[in-house]
């Protein structure tokens, strides 16, 4: 009798998205049930002394489960501030990407080394940040504008009346910005101007060949979290957000229909469903 040898164990990567993906604000929570089946709410970040987002319990035990199982890495666009201020349950994940790949965290640090050569490749291909800032606040109209905003020095973001920005405008400083080396997305209330090379998914093949994780489970709501969803081995989006909202989709990508804080325990549950199946 042929005895088979035993699979090998095969190293797992979870990358997920944070707002609007895995933690949800009150305003993006969405509960459409009568308040009395609303689920319980785990508080994972604290803002200026007050409750900012949140997880379903449930959604906080399969978050503990994966993190026990796999390389559990948050990426995010948030800034290094930003992201520190976000508790997630379970052991504090060893990597984190932030500034939408501008920074990689180990153990909380940030890695120089990849910091500066994210620098030295956005240099070499892009317009100074100074003048896309520029150029998006000539031609932006103070009757939308609210706010302009640098995020660590390596890209821009305008807070802004989404109802009021006109389609032609957008396209018009998209094409503007792609001819610089940048690129644009309107993502709720922000327009965020981008250096192309700066990517979640650059920083993911980094985060992977220092663990050497074979395989790669994503989940990720907007514009910006589309080429780490691609760099995945499979990926989830729930059914709200940019890549929702424009039928985005990939052969290796599950789209949901669910919505809200009720999208990021499914994402998670169905996450640790795959690990269980493969």
């Amino acid at each position: 009798m042929t005895v088979r040898p035993a699979p090998a164990h095969r190293a797992t990567l979870v990358a997920t998205d944070l707002d609007r993906t895995l933690i949800y604000s009150n305003a993006a929570l969405a509960l459409t049930m009568p308040d009395d089946q609303a689920p319980r709410l785990l508080c994972v970040e604290v803002h200026n002394g007050r409750p900012l987002s949140f997880v379903t319990e449930r959604a906080a035990a399969l978050i503990e489960e994966l993190a026990a199982a796999t390389d559990f890495v948050p990426v995010t666009t948030r800034t290094r501030d930003q992201y520190r201020r976000v508790h997630l349950p379970g052991p504090p994940p060893r990597y984190a990407v932030c500034a939408n790949g501008g920074h990689l965290l180990v153990d909380g640090r940030t890695d120089r080394d990849w910091h500066d050569r994210v620098r030295r490749t956005v240099a070499a291909g892009c317009a100074p940040l100074a003048q896309v800032l520029d150029h998006l606040v000539r031609h932006a109209d103070p009757g939308w504008l609210r706010k302009a905003r640098v995020a660590e020095d390596l890209f821009v973001y305008l807070v802004v009346e989404r109802d009021l920005v006109p389609q032609e405008w957008i396209k018009e400083i998209s094409g503007w910005a792609a001819d610089r080396g940048w690129t644009v997305s309107l993502q709720g209330r922000k327009l965020y101007a981008v250096p192309v090379p700066l990517t979640k998914s650059a920083a993911l093949a980094e985060v992977v060949r220092r663990t050497g994780a074979d395989r790669v489970l994503a989940a990720g709501d907007s514009l910006l979290d589309a080429d780490l969803l691609l760099a995945a081995d499979h990926a989830w989006r729930p059914g709200h957000g940019e890549l929702a909202d424009t039928g985005w989709t990939a052969p290796h990508l599950t789209a949901l229909t669910t919505r809200g804080v009720a999208a990021g325990e499914l994402i998670v549950t169905r996450m640790a469903a795959w690990l269980k199946e493969n």
